[in-house]
């Protein structure tokens, strides 16, 4: 079950990913994406790679993608079927 925190979310409860229903799936999950602002975690690449010369601020720019696309990539495995998981 997803987190109701988001009450776009029982959206994704109610239809579930499965073979027939691709699309209808994808554009529910990419509602409550947009909602959580998270939806650029999946449509993007990390800002940029962590490295010796990283900044500061760069840095809490990465771990806050990653931690984004943490959020979104839970949001997709919840709304599959157990069968697509």
């Amino acid at each position: 079950m997803v987190s109701m925190k988001n009450p776009l979310a029982a959206i994704l409860d109610s239809n579930r990913f499965t073979v027939l229903n691709y699309q209808d799936w994808l554009r529910n999950l990419n509602l409550v994406l947009a909602s959580e602002k998270l939806l650029c975690a999946i449509e993007k690449s990390p800002p940029k790679e962590a490295s010796a010369d990283i900044s500061p601020e760069e840095l809490v720019t990465l771990k806050q993608w990653w931690d984004d696309e943490v959020k979104a990539r839970y949001y997709v495995m919840s709304s599959m079927s157990n069968e697509m998981q």
